[in-house]
């Protein structure tokens, strides 16, 4: 006799929210592709929406999986409440609601921060204390959103969320390695000069420019210096390809720094800015993290192996292509962009295929 099992809440809402993550992927890549030259169409709402692609990628795609990491990680049920309305506000932006949008964006970004504050209250801590400055940044960039602040304004926000969330999480790995207090000073001065420059940015922007590209600088080379995983990069299997992206994207950040203040000071290389540090930085982050992240918030399990390796190649590849390449040859930054995008739909591709094979050798 078969028993058929009736779907649960949960069982419905985590396959929604799953997709609307990934339609927030694909819209935000799209826009990208349409920065770059390439026409996807602007006159529908859907069309509009992705020139809102700093918005869907940063807060509406990696502000959501965050959100949701953030409310595994303190177990209450009202902290779904952050990933819900981020991915909800995303869906806004791309049936023509943007008010509507941006201002889910902010009532996520404002449960995130109570649920930061929760995080500090079990564990009273330094890496606990710059997960809420990272919590209260994301607050600060979307309220600007809802507010019809200029994009130059908001980015410096958004970017300093995800930095300092990164940085929290190195933070609490750096204990490991028992470094000297001072180390950890002069981590807290770097963070606080990326928080200087994104609140500077729109009344001395010079000045809170080189501030934000200097702590991005500071910042590569204290990770560098001090980051487990220059150890770990001597190790084997999943351990060594998380180290492996994690000093690739710690290159890219040193770059991004540099490129953000030669713009701060009218010299072209803004993409440079944006892109070694969203995509080089941010997206080598989130492709060496999630073979761990994703079975501990999606309660799965998946198979790791060199395959691993191909769409983190690809995407630095193709930030070769899009960055120094354009110096040779302008038409490079639109091919280094598709080459970016298909690092990433191979790395999806690679996760959804490692969770499957993890699946059949079970039921093998």
């Amino acid at each position: 006799m078969t028993i058929v099992r009736k779907p649960t809440a949960e069982g419905i809402a985590r396959p929604v929210l799953a997709a609307l993550i990934g339609i927030a992927l694909l819209a935000a890549v799209a826009g990208g592709l349409q920065r770059t030259g390439m026409s996807l169409g602007t006159s529908s709402p859907a069309g509009a929406a992705l020139a809102q692609h700093a918005a869907l990628m940063l807060s509406g795609l990696l502000g959501t999986v965050i959100a949701v990491e953030r409310a595994v990680a303190v177990k209450r049920r009202w902290a779904f409440v952050a990933p819900w309305a981020s991915a909800l506000g995303s869906a806004a932006l791309l049936v023509g609601l943007p008010a509507a949008g941006a201002w889910a964006g902010a009532l996520a970004a404002a449960v995130f921060v109570g649920a930061s504050v929760i995080v500090l209250a079990r564990q009273v801590a330094l890496h606990s204390v710059v997960l809420l400055l990272g919590a209260v940044a994301w607050l600060v960039g979307n309220l600007l959103f809802a507010l019809g602040v200029h994009a130059p304004l908001i980015l410096p926000w958004w970017f300093a969320f995800i930095v300092l969330t990164i940085a929290a999480e190195r933070l609490e790995m750096a204990r490991l390695m028992r470094h000297h207090p001072a180390v950890q000073v002069a981590l807290m001065a770097i963070l606080v000069a990326v928080l200087a420059g994104a609140a500077g940015t729109g009344r001395w922007p010079t000045l809170a420019g080189a501030l934000f590209g200097g702590g991005l600088s500071a910042l590569a080379l204290w990770l560098l210096a001090f980051d487990v995983a220059r150890r770990t990069v001597r190790s084997h299997g999943l351990s060594r390809y998380m180290a492996i992206s994690l000093l690739a994207g710690y290159v890219w950040l040193a770059v991004a720094g540099l490129a953000w203040v030669g713009t701060a000071f009218g010299c072209p290389g803004r993409d440079w800015a944006l892109h070694a540090l969203g995509l080089g930085f941010i997206f080598s982050m989130v492709m060496g993290h999630a073979p761990v992240i994703l079975p501990a918030v999606a309660r799965t399990r998946l198979v790791f192996g060199i395959w691993f390796y191909a769409p983190l190649l690809l995407l630095h590849a193709s930030l070769l292509v899009r960055l120094p390449g354009s110096l040779i040859d302008p038409s490079w930054r639109a091919l280094g962009a598709m080459l970016n995008a298909a690092a990433m739909g191979l790395f999806v591709l690679t996760l959804l295929a490692s969770v499957l094979a993890r699946r059949d050798a079970k039921r093998g």
